[in-house]
């Protein structure tokens, strides 16, 4: 019977979700275009509510870091309802469990994705939120995991981490030859600007 291990506790570091997990990790600019130009347009409105929404961090933050919960309010929820992923052909799944057999089966690695995005049972996007005390980098291992464990192996799977201050964008292929690669960190509390190209680059990923 197959040892049953948190996600949070399976790996220490990066190095060993890519060896456990089978990944490479592909920096060619050409792995990952989605999150790079052209990107979809954006109207005023779009931007008039990403101001707001800018504004309404700032306040928050300023009161000091925020939880888990608080990051999903401000940032990645109000984001993924103007990207569309609330609205048909997209489902939205909040707190899903997940399983991943790594080792020949000899172990199996269980943990909860803060939200899902289903598109036709294709898992279109991975939402991991942290607290503002803990880098988005430093969610990559777990976030990794949630992807490989995607029962839809014939396409790519994408993630978005974020801990309120930062957004980071992630790409999983699927097997045989699984690669990852990630984008920039986008900075959502000290730069204004860095919110519409967030917005851009999550209609992307649902137009893909």
């Amino acid at each position: 019977m197959a040892n049953l291990i948190a996600v949070t506790e399976a790996f220490k570091n990066l190095a060993e979700a890519e060896s456990h997990l089978n990944l490479r990790h592909n920096t060619d600019p050409a792995f990952f275009p989605e999150w790079r130009d052209p990107l979809p347009d954006l109207s005023a409105a779009d931007r008039d509510r990403l101001t707001l929404l800018h504004h309404r961090l700032q306040y928050h933050r300023a009161q000091g870091d925020l939880l888990e919960g608080a990051v999903m309010l401000l940032v990645a929820s109000p984001l993924l309802e103007l990207a569309g992923f609330y609205d048909p052909p997209f489902r939205l799944q909040a707190e899903t469990s997940v399983e991943l057999s790594i080792s020949d089966g000899e172990e199996t690695l269980r943990g909860r994705i803060d939200a899902l995005v289903l598109r036709q049972d294709l898992w279109v996007l991975v939402i991991e939120a942290k607290k503002t005390t803990i880098s988005t980098r430093s969610a990559l291992p777990q976030a990794l995991a949630y992807l490989a464990a995607n029962p839809h192996l014939d396409r790519p799977s994408f993630g978005l981490l974020t801990n309120g201050d930062d957004v980071l964008f992630l790409k999983l292929t699927p097997p045989p030859d699984r690669q990852y690669s990630l984008s920039r960190a986008f900075s959502l509390y000290t730069v204004a600007e860095e919110w519409p190209t967030v917005l851009q680059i999550l209609r992307a990923i649902g137009q893909n």
